[in-house]
């Protein structure tokens, strides 16, 4: 096994374990589990692309009373062990991930229409320089892959009714939306700021497969106060596990 720190998420109430020079977790995974309110007992969940299991690690500490079931795939069988044993190590029995290449077709046990829930945070480009890391460059950069293909991947594996969470670069928004048109509605958009007065760096989008409701644009979340410390809403969700609110 590659050699890996161990981190944690939460204010300490989730451990994760992540490669030394590699691919590593950023805020966005844990903003991005922070909207699980529509989640239901025995529910379904998927996260594609996974890598260290940070959105899944999340959502399993905010649902794991509630008897859903969670599975992340990832195309570095490095990644996989790691979140693997991640999910172990918190006692998350009920969270597993495998190394599935989602370009592919889906082995029979990963039927498509199957999840209630699908979350995602695709890689961010498709033609910035790459990492010199491999693992780095994988997860940040597309490759033979475009991102309407992962989010129409997304949208395949959701059940009818199902909801899709996606986080991405601001600038991918009409790629995102274009591609979610007449597939699903009802879609929430949640600006993140870095700072008050800033521009949108990042968004948070959630969708509901099949849906015609319309979309709705939010006020949105800054995360950090002028002197760069965390603002107390964005400290409530990252270090205190609260939920994002509409």
């Amino acid at each position: 096994m590659q050699n890996y720190t161990e981190d944690y998420l939460l204010d300490k109430k989730v451990k994760i374990f992540q490669p030394v020079d590699g691919y590593r977790a950023s805020t966005d995974a844990v903003l991005l589990s922070a909207m699980p309110a529509l989640i239901k007992s025995g529910d379904k969940i998927l996260d594609v692309g996974s890598g260290t299991g940070a959105i899944s690690l999340c959502l399993a500490e905010r649902v794991k009373k509630l008897n859903a079931s969670i599975l992340g795939l990832d195309i570095q069988p490095e990644l996989v062990e790691l979140a693997n044993l991640s999910a172990k190590e918190n006692g998350f029995d009920f969270l597993h991930f495998e190394n599935i290449d989602i370009r592919h077709k889906m082995p029979k046990h990963i039927p498509y229409c199957s999840f209630s829930h699908v979350f995602s945070n695709p890689p961010y480009s498709l033609n910035d320089m790459p990492s010199p890391n491999k693992s780095k460059a994988t997860a940040h950069n597309l490759s033979c892959f475009t991102l309407g293909e992962w989010i129409k991947f997304c949208i395949k594996m959701a059940a009818p009714k199902g909801f899709i969470y996606l986080v991405n670069r601001a600038e991918a928004i009409d790629e995102m939306l274009a591609t979610l048109y007449g597939k699903a509605g009802n879609i929430q958009v949640f600006p993140l700021f870095s700072k008050k007065g800033q521009a949108a760096k990042r968004v948070l989008i959630l969708a509901q497969k099949d849906s015609k409701a319309p979309t709705v644009i939010h006020a949105g979340l800054i995360i950090h106060d002028d002197d760069g410390a965390y603002s107390p809403q964005a400290n409530a969700i990252l270090r205190l596990g609260e939920t994002l609110e509409f």
